[in-house]
């Protein structure tokens, strides 16, 4: 029962701390105003900027912002014990992850929804601005290409999810239609759509499991030629196609329906899990601190890289100023939107460690034989640190969760499936979102050196598409597919010391609006300081091991980040109330 006080000791926190701080940021700090016009009715085109229902909106943000991020990270980070791992989460998306989201959602949201990165040129100086859109097009390159390799990937291992992902793109188009070109009603609509969509879950796990392992070059052996054949490079360059499509159509034909419907169907499986924790009550069977496991790094500074979404992502800010901040239909939305959505992920953070560290234990089978217990939980993690690849920790989840559901009298392989759909189709709302992000990014690049070029949305998605499947296409670690994987070991400390940008330009923000700045100050410190660390671990280690492309991309984001720190305190005592 220890499981279930805990679990309801944390639910009980995010709405206390929703319902207090979140409460005091909007009223006391940033002065939301119902009235006020936002930059969806102020620069309307029916395309990018279009006032949103709430409901839609927090749906579209909330699967933009979480993708596999709260999975993954937390999945890795119990390897250092589950108590560490749940601490951040819970404090960490309250106290740092919540702020750093809603903060970038209102200053975008109070220049005409540009990101924050473009922001950063009138906060603190035009060099930090073209520094910031800098960093944002590396970090959005690595995301896209990676994502599509994970998508690919839980393709190949769960091919029971590649029908229900993809009946939801042509489901969603049919539902915008539905709603903004003929008045219809969002709730029959989406209650239809989640309902098809569980039929098609149904479906793919009981009859229709598209199996992925095909090649384009069969004859060939071994060959660089036969990599590019295989079903993981496939998916991947119909995701970019995918992505180049979503990113140029109307915001509200295909991204926010779709977002939304997922929102649901995850909404549905939170649900799912927390009554399947409650019935089963299983004990924890992860340690408390450290696994006793080999070849982690110190949890000091790694554990708050690893887990980033779930707790803070500097993600979170490029969807808050990209895409969220152009669909608020009135200021006060933007609590429930920013500040929300970051806890709701770490709710799902948060049950990710029950799953990997309780729900593992109750049974998995593995080589003909059924595990339980600790022996379920070291079968996953007694392998040392290097075995800890994305098939293992996505899988480690899915089993977890699958037991947790199952203890609700559902089919076991048929909760397997729940659970890895809902991976699957957060991963593709990242990828899309992501490609849109990055094209708004290219835009204002070439605002800022003053291409024209580059303003053009289709050049700047086909820049966008070209860059990450360039990447993506080259032979990685895992060969031809997964060349995102060269620079994804730089990807978390980058991420988070993006976070610490961000809360930089929400602190210049407010003094020079002359509002109080002191509940920022930790967080910034922790988020500027704390990745920086973990890079420059990093850095060393990657020089080390000869490894010099992972060291001169090192080397150069800590000095990125070090010339805009460096702009921003030459900065500071001209913005008291420049606002």
């Amino acid at each position: 029962m220890a499981t279930v006080g805990i679990a309801l000791l944390c639910f009980v926190g995010y709405i206390v701390a929703y319902n207090t701080y979140g409460r005091w940021l909007a009223r006391k700090i940033f002065a939301l105003r119902p009235d006020a016009p936002t930059p969806a009715h102020a620069c309307q085109d029916g395309r990018d900027y279009v006032p949103t229902n709430r409901l839609v909106l927090f749906g579209h943000h909330f699967t933009s912002i979480a993708g596999t991020g709260p999975i993954v990270g937390p999945a890795i980070a119990v390897f250092w014990g589950w108590l560490p791992a749940l601490l951040w989460v819970v404090l960490g998306s309250i106290f740092v992850g919540a702020v750093h989201d809603f903060g970038a959602l209102v200053v975008s949201m109070r220049h005409r929804g540009q990101t924050i990165g473009d922001i950063s040129g009138t906060m603190i100086s035009r060099r930090t601005r073209f520094l910031f859109l800098t960093i944002l097009f590396l970090t959005l390159t690595i995301i896209i290409a990676v994502f599509g390799l994970v998508i690919a990937t839980i393709f190949s291992i769960y091919p029971q999810t590649v029908l229900s992902v993809w009946t939801a793109m042509p489901l969603a188009v049919f539902i915008g239609m539905a709603i903004y070109k003929h008045g219809g009603n969002l709730f029959l609509l989406s209650a239809g759509a989640l309902l098809l969509l569980y039929v098609t879950v149904y479906l793919g796990v009981r009859y229709f499991p598209f199996d992925t392992g095909l090649t384009l070059f069969p004859g060939a052996e071994a060959s660089y030629m036969q990599a590019l054949g295989s079903s993981v490079v496939l998916w991947t360059l119909f995701l970019l196609v995918y992505c180049f499509i979503a990113s140029v159509l109307p915001v509200w034909l295909l991204l926010q329906p779709r977002d939304y419907i997922n929102s649901l169907q995850l909404y549905v499986a939170l649900v799912l899990l927390v009554l399947g924790l409650f019935i089963a009550a299983p004990p924890i069977v992860g340690p408390v601190f450290g696994a006793g496991l080999t070849g982690a790094p110190p949890i000091m500074p790694f554990l708050f890289i690893t887990i980033a979404c779930g707790a803070v992502s500097g993600f979170h800010s490029l969807v808050s100023s990209g895409t969220s901040s152009k669909q608020i239909n009135r200021e006060t939305d933007a609590l429930y939107v920013g500040y929300g959505s970051m806890l709701v992920e770490s709710v799902l953070a948060l049950l990710v460690i029950f799953c990997c560290c309780a729900g593992i234990g109750i049974l998995v089978y593995a080589n003909g034989n059924a595990l339980s217990g600790t022996e379920a939980f070291m079968h996953y993690y007694g392998h040392g640190w290097d075995s800890m690849r994305l098939a293992h920790t996505v899988g480690v989840f899915i089993e977890g969760g699958g037991n947790l559901i199952a203890a609700l009298g559902v089919p076991r392989d048929l909760a397997i499936g729940i659970i890895a759909v809902m991976v699957a189709c957060f991963a593709a709302t990242t990828i899309d979102t992501s490609t849109r992000l990055q094209r708004y990014v290219i835009q204002e690049i070439g605002g800022a050196v003053r291409l024209d070029v580059l303003k053009n949305k289709y050049v700047a998605t086909t820049i966008a598409v070209v860059c990450a499947g360039i990447l993506a296409l080259m032979r990685g670690p895992e060969g031809p597919g997964s060349g995102g994987l060269l620079l994804w070991p730089l990807f978390g400390a980058t991420n988070q010391l993006l976070a610490g940008l961000a809360l930089l330009v929400v602190i210049f923000y407010l003094r020079r609006n002359n509002k109080p700045v002191f509940f920022v100050v930790i967080p910034l410190l922790m988020m500027l300081v704390i990745p920086a660390w973990a890079l420059m671990h990093q850095v060393r280690t990657f020089f080390d091991a000869g490894n010099f492309l992972l060291f001169g991309f090192g080397v150069f984001i800590l000095l990125v980040q070090l010339w805009m720190v460096i702009e921003a305190l030459l900065a500071w005592k001209e913005a008291r109330g420049q606002g």
